[in-house]
Order: C-alpha cells, then sequence, then structure tokens
C-alpha cells in the first residue's frame, strides 16, 4: 500500500542577524526598515575597495555555548548552534520525551569556517611555513558540514544528518531536503537551516575582486537597495537561522504552536553561467513553477514572494522578469520584498534567514518592506513594499534563493489550517 505523504509544519524559529539577535528582535528591526549595515569592524578595511557589512552586533556565544566551545568553533558554527537552541527552545520541544532516532539536522553553511582558515594559515606564515602551531581543531572547525554535527551532539538527535553547500541556496536546500526526508518517512522532526561568517579579509577581498560587492563606503545604510535603478552590488551580511519542522501529526500529539506549514519546493539549475543568472531568470522561472506545483496550488494563490533580491545589476532584472513570466497578470497584485535590503546578504544562509521572514510574514499578515527604494529602475516593474511594510493577509508565499553556479531554489510557505 503506498504511503500517505505527511503534512510538514514549522513550530520553532531561530535567528542571528545583523538587525537583531533573535527571532523577535530580527522581526523588529524588520518591521522598522533598519539597515544592518555599517563600517567593518572585524577586521581593518581601510584598504579594501568595500569598507562596510552587515555584522552581527554585539553577539554573545557564552549563553548557547561553554567558552571551551567557543574555543573549538568557527564563528559560523556559533551562529548555527545559538540559532539552533533558541529554535528549540522557541518550540518548546522536550528531546527526552521523543525518538531522538527520528529527529534529524539538515544544516548547511557555503564556504564555512573563513575565519578559522585565516588564523591558521597565519599562523603557518609567522612560523615561516613550519606547521607546528596548526590547531589540531583546524579541520573540524573549518568543515561547514560541523554546524549539523554539532548540534546533533548537543541534543543526541540520532536521525538524518549532513550539510549542503549551494552558494547562496544553501540553507534553502537543507530546508528542501528536511522537507523530502520527512515526507519519504525517515524523520518525525528535523532542524533545517544554514550559518555563514565571512566578514573577513578574504571573504570581502573575494567578492570586491568579483566586483560583486557595493562600494558605497560613504553611505552604507543606503548601499543595499535590490531593485533600485542606483544599486551598485550587494552587502555582505553574517548569522544564522534555523527552522523546527514537524509532520503535522507530531507536532499535534505534543501540543506544538505552529507557524505555518511548507507545501511545496521547487530545485532547478540553470546550467548558464558560473556567477550570471540565465537571461530572463529562466532557471529561476522554472523553479517557482515547480514550487508551486508541488504544493497543489496555482500561480495566483500566491500573495507574497520574499525575493533573492540581492541588489546586484542582473539578479534584479532577471528575478523581476521571471516573476513576471510565472504570474502574469497577476503579478502586479503580489506583494515582493527583499530583505537583504536591510540584513544584507547572508550567503549561504539566507535562504534559512529569508524562510523565518516569510513564515512570520505570514504568521503576522505584515509584509517587510524593501528599503532603499528611491529610484524606481524600469526594468524592475513589480510591488516591491517600498521602504515600509505592508498590512496584509498572506495564505501562500514563496521564498527565493539563487546561487553561483546557477542553483536556484524556492520554498512555498502557506498559513496553517487543520
Amino acid at each position: 500500500m503506498p504511503r500517505a505523504i505527511p503534512r510538514i509544519v514549522i513550530t520553532g524559529l531561530g535567528a542571528v542577524s545583523p538587525i537583531g539577535n533573535d527571532k523577535e528582535a530580527f522581526w523588529e528591526g524588520m518591521m522598522a526598515g533598519r539597515s544592518g549595515a555599517g563600517p567593518i569592524t572585524r577586521f581593518d578595511a581601510s584598504q579594501f575597495e568595500t569598507r562596510f557589512a552587515c555584522e552581527v552586533k554585539d553577539f554573545d556565544p557564552l549563553p548557547y555555548i561553554s567558552r571551551k566551545e567557543v574555543q573549538r568553533m568557527d564563528l559560523f558554527a556559533q551562529f548555527a548552534m545559538a540559532a539552533a537552541i533558541m529554535a528549540v527552545e522557541d518550540a518548546n520541544i522536550d528531546f527526552e520525551r521523543v525518538d531522538r532516532e527520528r529527529v534529524g539536522v539538515v544544516f548547511g553553511s557555503g564556504i564555512g569556517g573563513m575565519w578559522t582558515y585565516h588564523h591558521q594559515q597565519q599562523n603557518l606564515y609567522e612560523r615561516n611555513g613550519v606547521p607546528d602551531r596548526i590547531s589540531p581543531f583546524f579541520v573540524p572547525m573549518l568543515i561547514s558540514d560541523i554546524a549539523a554535527g554539532h548540534i546533533a551532539i548537543r541534543y543526541g538527535l540520532k536521525g538524518p544528518n549532513y550539510g549542503t553547500v549551494s552558494a547562496c541556496a544553501t540553507s534553502s536546500h537543507s530546508i528542501a531536503d528536511a522537507f523530502m526526508l520527512m515526507q519519504r518517512g525517515m524523520a518525525d522532526v528535523m532542524l533545517a537551516g544554514g550559518a555563514e561568517a565571512v566578514v573577513c579579509p578574504m571573504g570581502i577581498g573575494g567578492f570586491n575582486a568579483m566586483k560583486a560587492l557595493s562600494t558605497r563606503n560613504d553611505d552604507p545604510s543606503h548601499a543595499s537597495r535590490p531593485f533600485d535603478k542606483d544599486r551598485d552590488g550587494f552587502v555582505m551580511g553574517e548569522g544564522g537561522g534555523i527552522l523546527i519542522m514537524e509532520t503535522l501529526e507530531h507536532a499535534m500529539n505534543r501540543g506544538a504552536t505552529i507557524y505555518g506549514e511548507i507545501r511545496g519546493i521547487g530545485l532547478t539549475d540553470d546550467a548558464f553561467h558560473i556567477t550570471q543568472p540565465a537571461p530572463g531568470g529562466e532557471g529561476a522561472v522554472r523553479s517557482m513553477k515547480l514550487a508551486i506545483a508541488d504544493a497543489g496550488l496555482q500561480p495566483s494563490d500566491i500573495d507574497y514572494i520574499n525575493a533573492h533580491g540581492t541588489s546586484t545589476p542582473f539578479n534584479d532584472k532577471s528575478e523581476s522578469a521571471a516573476i513576471r513570466s510565472v504570474f502574469g497578470d497577476h503579478a502586479d497584485s503580489l506583494l515582493v520584498s527583499s530583505t537583504k535590503s536591510m540584513t544584507g546578504h547572508l550567503l549561504g544562509a539566507a535562504g534559512a534567514i529569508e524562510a523565518i521572514a516569510t513564515v512570520l510574514a505570514i504568521k503576522r499578515g505584515k509584509v517587510p518592506p524593501t528599503i532603499n527604494q528611491i529610484t524606481p529602475d524600469p526594468e524592475c516593474t513589480l510591488d516591491y513594499v517600498a521602504n515600509v511594510p505592508k498590512e496584509r493577509t498572506i495564505k501562500a508565499a514563496l521564498s527565493n534563493t539563487f546561487g553561483f553556479g546557477g542553483h536556484n531554489a524556492t520554498l512555498c510557505f502557506t498559513a496553517f489550517e487543520h
């Protein structure tokens, strides 16, 4: 007999972001239209083309992990652990009372332990290539899958566990994988998301070399301006986000509070260029269409799209074109916003933090704005929720993330109806 496909709901959220270090602070920052951008403080950036970023501010890992653990975890893993612990508390889930062999973690990072690599490489240089000062924790701190391992060890979670890596689509793929694993009956509960910490010399320098970052050094707070005619590149962000996902049956049996439901996913590749999107956003078109179809919905059912919206010349116009292609006349009724205008681009963590923004928008009936909308771009003609949030009943929403390599991931969330 065919297995019944379970419904998958969201019961817990954890966020560490440039505009707030927990779920509520993150939401308040979005509703206030606050930019997280400012001069880089993590290193001396005075010789770099870009000297600002959206850094996480006033982050203290010690309420979440011990001092010894801090010394043995890269910053991205510290963000991951904090987000995970907050999400577990938010979900009010007691892992002593569930089958931990049926609880898994899929958690990704686009780049992994960049700061760890930086510091250990410096140690090597200072010793003129003699490797006796390389830490025995170098590899475990560096590898991008380690955050999933740390989370599992913390709670004794023995279900499916691994990391995803697909550049800026990484944590959307984490959520999509968790969704599919649960649909296949391999877990009752999954923790899914991503974290990134690449506001470092090679992170900023590398993206500067690609001419991908904004260089609006005299006005950082207005630098991330998705869909605005005067955008000149993205703003680097950092942080982490995680969702607790459960089968509806499991969530109901324990009396969980439900934020919303994940209904569908769309995963594609452009197969076109290592960094530029395909003409007309062709891969994004297929990704959105697949997610809507997987959810059993029609394009006219979608009320809101949390756009990839990077504030780069190519992405914003191609994503706008893709939305028009998918939705036709309904595109003019959609609300579309890019929360990267406030958080910057969290790379591998973008999908998770933006999924949280999307789920909260559905739950609370308010759509985050796209700030810094000053000069309309004639090639971007949708309702981008300019500068201030809008109240709107949202029954269904998409969250788009697209990554270098042509990776496209679209997640479809809906309001929960029993």
